[in-house]
């Protein structure tokens, strides 16, 4: 039986100094304040020169994140390797905007295949984010059905093209690609060319996985529509579900624009589908490719017992639980240690260019209820514990003398 309780084998992987350094990031996010405080005065310090990436690259950083280059990831890819949790490498570069960054996004994606392919033991799956590869406002005039100009025309074909170009390498090294996901109101063009890609792609086995955030109200239906789709046109469909990662921008967004949120009306909704999204894939895992991205405890449990009572073997290669690099680790670790399939997200990229992504990271920490205060209890408590059998050791040396 497993329990997620265990901090032991949790943090095996981290020293006591590794744990004071987190203990003290979880504590600063905790506070909504000082999240947007550092999202504002952050591109101010780096405007004027201010000389703070190193205290970013030791503290933040470091923890979140496995280095500037794929090839400085190494260390952390094979730390994890040591306890059987893999690596998804992440180019999390955002907010870029011209044709040469997405570009690099999309060379850099490629980097990651190529490196996956000779580290497979480690390294199972790369991914991308749409936006890394081309402009938000042109997804959302191709999302809205807007009629694009020629040079918009242009603009999206090379969009594809790096979509394609991605796909191309994949299928080339044998090694699945994610496609997270954006806001709902680009998603759904991401969701046209996704498909697209599994049916030409996804003949053999998945190898083009969408990314369904369960926190909207249409996804479940959506996965069902999709679900038959492959089965009626034979391909295999790759799928990542998570709970949702723009909440609260969801919302303001259909404040202001006054239409109806297209985000769950309570957290229940939320968990209550993506239970179900779980139950539907492993009914149809013949002809699914499952990363359950979650930090969510009920939620894992729930899969090892769905896969349980299918029969399947915890390490059915179809069947992935992911969680992000620094965080859920009492999750991620002893489900390893039970023999369950586990990817980390390892995000690389220049420190300042990554810093969007990690504030955005912070952002959605402090909307989730409970999660960061968890993510404290249990460091709390395995400091606790190694304190304490410390000081036990040191008494059975003292009465030994």
């Amino acid at each position: 039986m497993i329990s997620f309780e265990n901090t032991e084998t949790a943090f095996q992987a981290k020293s006591t100094k590794d744990l004071r350094k987190a203990l003290f990031l979880y504590n600063m996010v905790r506070f909504p304040a000082i999240v947007k405080f550092g999202k504002a005065m952050l591109p101010i310090a780096f405007k004027l020169g201010i000389p703070i990436e190193k205290t970013i690259r030791n503290t933040v950083y470091e923890i979140f994140c496995g280095g500037e280059t794929i090839e400085r990831c190494w260390p952390t890819i094979r730390h994890l390797g040591e306890f059987g949790v893999k690596t998804i490498l992440d180019y999390s570069v955002e907010g870029k905007e011209t044709e040469s960054d997405f570009d690099a996004a999309r060379d850099a994606t490629i980097a990651t295949l190529d490196y996956a392919s000779e580290h497979r033991e480690f390294i199972p799956f790369s991914v991308f984010k749409p936006t890394a590869l081309g402009r938000f406002e042109l997804w959302e005039k191709v999302n809205a059905g807007e009629r694009l100009n020629s040079e918009e025309k242009k603009e999206f074909e090379r969009v594809k093209a790096r979509f394609y170009a991605i796909a191309d390498k994949s299928k080339e090294v044998d090694i699945p690609v994610l496609v997270d996901a954006e806001e709902s109101w680009i998603q759904t063009a991401v969701d046209d060319l996704v498909l697209d890609m599994m049916r030409s792609y996804n003949k053999e086995k998945a190898l083009i996985y969408n990314t369904l955030q369960m926190y909207r109200r249409d996804r479940l239906e959506y996965l069902q529509e999709i679900l038959s789709l492959s089965i009626g046109d034979e391909f295999f469909l790759g799928l990542k579900l998570v709970r949702g990662a723009y909440m609260e921008k969801e919302r303001i967004r259909s404040i202001e624009m006054g239409y109806d949120s297209p985000i769950q009306l309570t957290k229940a909704d939320t968990d209550q589908d993506y239970n179900q999204a779980l139950n539907l894939c492993i009914d149809h895992i013949n002809n699914v490719g499952l990363v359950a991205g979650t930090h969510n405890e009920q939620s894992s449990l729930r899969l090892t017992a769905l896969m349980e009572q299918k029969g399947l073997e915890k390490d059915d290669q179809r069947i992935y639980f992911s969680q992000l690099l620094g965080m859920s680790d009492h999750i991620s670790y002893n489900l390893s240690d039970h023999g369950y399939n586990v990817v980390k997200y390892v995000p690389f990229g220049p420190v300042r260019d990554v810093m969007p992504y990690l504030l955005r990271r912070a952002e959605e920490n402090t909307s989730v209820g409970g999660q960061t205060s968890r993510e404290l209890t249990l460091i709390q408590r395995e400091i606790k514990r190694r304190r304490t059998e410390r000081n036990r050791d040191a008494g059975a040396e003292l009465k030994a003398v």
